[in-house]
């Protein structure tokens, strides 16, 4: 970690000792992992695992162990999470593998196939059986040692919000969108678009002063919440570009620190749990498009299979191009098109 970047996590060492002090009386547990998310505070996914799964664990080892889910940025910065585990500031963090494709492409293919899986099950498939979860320790252990996976996944295929039709790949071109760095706005420049990085905290006020035209952004059942179709009234759904995998790592000491028993227990925890989150979103993401369409106030686009396939073609460069990127990206990119053949998707 440079010194700036220490600079920056050390300076929240008050924040999460606040925190901290107030989890502590709320919470029963013995001990309370401090994880930042990487979902808004409004999210109805952390909503879900808070309400849900998070008293779950306690009950999983008997009062020893639970977590607080933290919002983005709630401590440290989104793409900061790694170092602010290595210092001791969180005990882990739920986020988008994505924010650290800065550091090597292997994060961005790691972070979202971009156009790759029809289905965020597909893609906890991968992770806790296809070598996922494995070559993200991997990643880890060569850029952020002391940073224990505990597992990886997806929930949801983000719902594309838009203020204009798009129908196709040909109404991409030279739309402004809203995109994560890297990969995915790599595959948006691609099929003509002119892709503009913005966190996911300022989409819907860059969609309401046109800034932006679009915006791959969240599930559906997230931008519902977020007051999104209200500014942006052409959403594709299901979404057609990102499927952005999630990693839940703790720093190595702490996960050390605990019982064989409370291990295994966080490790079926968070599989339990985000497959419950998958199922959930799944299930209020359908309800919510049926309410809408029947409600007639907005245009929900579901794009046909060969405007899909044209738009995986195109991502299908951009991943072996990012391939090339490093060794480790050669090895993640290898990883996803073996597993995604083994399961007919190639």
């Amino acid at each position: 970690m440079n010194v700036k970047s220490m600079v920056k996590v050390v300076s929240t060492v008050a924040i999460a000792a606040a925190l901290g002090a107030m989890a502590t009386g709320a919470d029963a547990a013995d001990r309370v992992l401090k994880i930042q998310t990487s979902s808004n505070a409004s999210h109805a996914s952390l909503a879900y695992l808070n309400e849900e799964w998070v008293p779950k664990l306690e009950t999983m080892t008997g009062g020893t162990l639970s977590v607080e889910l933290l919002p983005i940025d709630a401590v440290v910065p989104r793409r900061e999470t790694p170092e602010a585990i290595g210092v001791g500031i969180l005990d882990g963090d739920l986020t988008s593998i994505n924010y650290f494709a800065g550091v090597d492409p292997a994060f961005a293919l790691m972070g979202d196939l971009i156009a790759g899986y029809d289905s965020a099950d597909q893609i906890q498939a991968f992770c806790a059986q296809g070598g996922g979860k494995e070559i993200l320790q991997k990643l880890m252990d060569a850029h952020y040692p002391g940073v224990h996976v505990v597992g990886c996944g997806a929930y949801a295929r983000e719902a594309f919000v838009s203020k204009v039709p798009v129908r196709g790949v040909a109404d991409l071109k030279g739309l402004k969108i809203r995109s994560p760095e890297g990969l995915a706005a790599d595959v948006f420049k691609r099929a003509g678009a002119a892709p503009v990085s913005i966190s996911g905290s300022e989409t819907y006020g860059a969609l309401e002063k046109g800034v932006i035209d679009a915006a791959d952004n969240s599930a559906y059942a997230n931008n519902d919440a977020n007051g999104m179709h209200k500014v942006a009234k052409y959403p594709i759904f299901p979404g057609i570009h990102s499927t952005p995998i999630l990693q839940f790592t703790v720093s190595q000491m702490v996960f050390d620190e605990l019982t064989p028993a409370e291990q295994t227990a966080l490790e079926v925890w968070y599989l339990a749990a985000y497959n419950g989150l998958r199922q959930h979103l799944d299930r209020l993401d359908r309800q919510l498009v049926a309410r809408d369409r029947a409600a007639g106030e907005i245009e929900i686009i579901d794009w046909p299979q060969d405007q899909r396939d044209a738009f995986r073609a195109i991502a299908q460069e951009a991943w072996s191009d990012f391939a090339a990127g490093s060794p480790l990206a050669k090895e993640v990119y290898d990883a996803h098109i073996s597993f995604m053949k083994e399961a007919g998707l190639l």
